[in-house]
């Protein structure tokens, strides 16, 4: 399981004491309010930033870190991903998992059959739908399976493997 989880992307700075806009990636952008500190990834790793308030605007949430004062504080992470450390994300019920856990897992039929790997995760407004990269013919090809009951039988995140029931019509797409 990876250690970060990517709640945000800083799109701008918001006036001239530094405030930053950031576009949420987070299906609840309300979570934003109990955040304490958020991570950057920069080229030398991971830097910990400490939120000192966050509000929102239109689509936006608008988050002011501690010590960071003016626009030319924040300017050097305009474009990064925000992250929280993991045990400061939203504990998740039974049976659900963060997109980034479900990246890479390798998917399997009840039958046994390799498909490949999770390359993506669709967030459609019926229900979300795993990219599995795999081979087909030689060459490599994305499959779309529905994350539905009767499709995905189980999660293993700790072995990295989702095991798939492959409905009539899936691979002939």
């Amino acid at each position: 399981m990876v250690p970060y989880l990517r709640v945000g992307v800083f799109a701008s700075t918001h006036g001239i004491k530094g405030e930053i806009s950031v576009w949420p990636t987070v299906d609840d952008p309300a979570r934003f309010k109990a955040l304490s500190r958020v991570f950057f990834e920069t080229r030398n790793g991971m830097k910990e930033e400490e939120v000192e308030s966050v509000r929102f605007h239109k689509e936006m949430v608008l988050v002011k870190l501690r010590g960071l004062e003016t626009i030319d504080d924040v300017l050097p992470y305009k474009g990064l991903s925000l992250y929280v450390a993991r045990e400061d994300a939203v504990k998740l019920p039974e049976g659900r998992y963060y997109i980034a856990d479900l990246l890479q897992c390798r998917a399997v039929t009840d039958d046994g059959r390799e498909l490949g790997k999770v390359r993506d995760v669709l967030e459609t407004g019926a229900n979300d739908v795993l990219i599995i990269r795999g081979e087909k013919d030689g060459r490599e090809k994305d499959l779309l399976i529905p994350y539905i009951e009767s499709c995905v039988l189980s999660v293993d995140i700790e072995a990295g493997i989702i095991t798939v029931h492959m409905l009539d019509g899936l691979e002939d797409l």
